[in-house]
């Protein structure tokens, strides 16, 4: 007979993020960011509570739409006083079956309360190594968009917090300016001491993309994320054929539902790598399905978070760590807030921790 969870409450939670710093970006300066927190718990059990988070990205995200609020209020309204199976496999499956892909935040936040819930509300998504304190993962140091003194002294920062990659947000500046920030790093650190990505987040035009990827060529670079905006998919076919160092796919895969779908896209354009965001691309069961087929086809991957608070960085970060991962993942972001949640989730030399003695989170609304 399989157990069941009776009688879900879940209840939305909008919650107001505030940056420390203007956060630029190829799609214009962010400030602020609404997110949604969704809590699941059992009537009459209250202490007891999963938690996700719905975290669009303004301007990029599908379900970054004027009623988003209203639409997860009435799914939690809806859902309350459903019992379900209370196995992983079973709960993924309800959560895919009765959201839409159309709201792959959403999706995420639901996932992610309900595994929570499930492993007893302690913010448990996956019971890995990662959670218990025993296993960190490497990630990369993020230098946001600026002027040249501030990235500047971005890369100092992170360089002397030891980090041994660094990814570089491109194209809100003079190009030339930004390699000559590349170069800065470049006479320090060679390749084998500093691992250079960066993002442009599709800040270039195709016509002008071969060229400017071997100019960036010079810099012995891992890769570069996105160059040109998604959508032009012959272009960026091409562009993948004739890169001289790898492309990893972000924003190309932002819509695309469904195994065929995905499977036709990677088949179509492939990318050397790409970069999975959960909140932008469906959550746990739409990731695990791009892991699969870039695995099967040979295509490289890592988990980015999307500027969430630490409820869904948390979440991200455990479902990475279900992932024997060695290449450095893109879980850096819970630094940004003025107004974070406090956690167990810290930074050291470049590597992303939970720390057990420190685990009593303080989610307040």
């Amino acid at each position: 007979m399989t157990e069941v969870l009776k009688n879900i409450q879940f209840t939305c939670f909008p919650y107001h993020l505030h940056f420390r710093f203007d956060a630029g970006t190829s799609r214009g300066v962010l400030k602020d960011k609404m997110i949604y927190l969704i809590k699941a718990s059992i009537e009459g059990n209250p202490d007891i509570s999963g938690w996700g988070e719905a975290a669009p990205l303004p301007n990029l995200s599908i379900d970054d739409i004027p009623d988003i609020a209203s639409q997860i209020s009435v799914y939690c309204r809806n859902f309350s006083g459903l019992s379900l199976p209370s196995n992983e496999s079973a709960m993924l499956q309800w959560v895919s079956e009765n959201i839409p892909d159309q709201l792959p935040s959403v999706k995420f936040a639901f996932e992610t309360a309900l595994l929570d819930l499930l492993n007893g509300g302690n913010k448990k998504i996956f019971d890995t190594a990662f959670f218990s304190g025993l296993k960190s993962i490497p990630i990369n140091g993020l230098i946001w968009m600026g002027g040249k003194e501030f990235m500047l002294e971005q890369i100092d920062q992170k360089l002397e917090e030891g980090y041994e990659c660094l990814k570089l947000k491109i194209g809100a500046i003079d190009f030339y300016q930004e390699c000559e920030l590349l170069s800065y790093i470049r006479q320090k650190y060679d390749a084998s001491q500093i691992t250079l990505r960066v993002d442009a987040n599709g800040a270039f035009t195709p016509e002008e993309s071969l060229n400017k990827l071997k100019v960036l060529s010079r810099f012995d670079l891992h890769s570069i994320e996105q160059p040109i905006k998604q959508g032009q998919l012959n272009e960026m076919a091409v562009l993948c054929r004739q890169t001289p160092f790898p492309i990893a796919l972000d924003e190309e895969l932002i819509g695309i539902h469904g195994i065929e779908s995905k499977k036709k896209l990677l088949e179509f354009i492939r990318p050397q790598f790409i970069i999975l965001k959960p909140t932008l691309i469906g959550g746990i069961v739409s990731s695990r399905e791009w892991i699969n087929l870039a695995e099967t086809m040979g295509i490289g991957w890592w988990i980015t978070s999307a500027l969430e608070s630490n409820i869904g960085l948390n979440a991200i970060a455990q479902f990475t760590s279900t992932y024997s991962v060695t290449m450095p993942q893109g879980l850096g972001t819970g630094q940004l807030y003025k107004n974070n949640f406090e956690s167990p989730l810290t930074i050291t030399n470049g590597h992303l921790e939970y720390k057990v003695e420190k685990s009593a989170w303080k989610t307040e609304l």
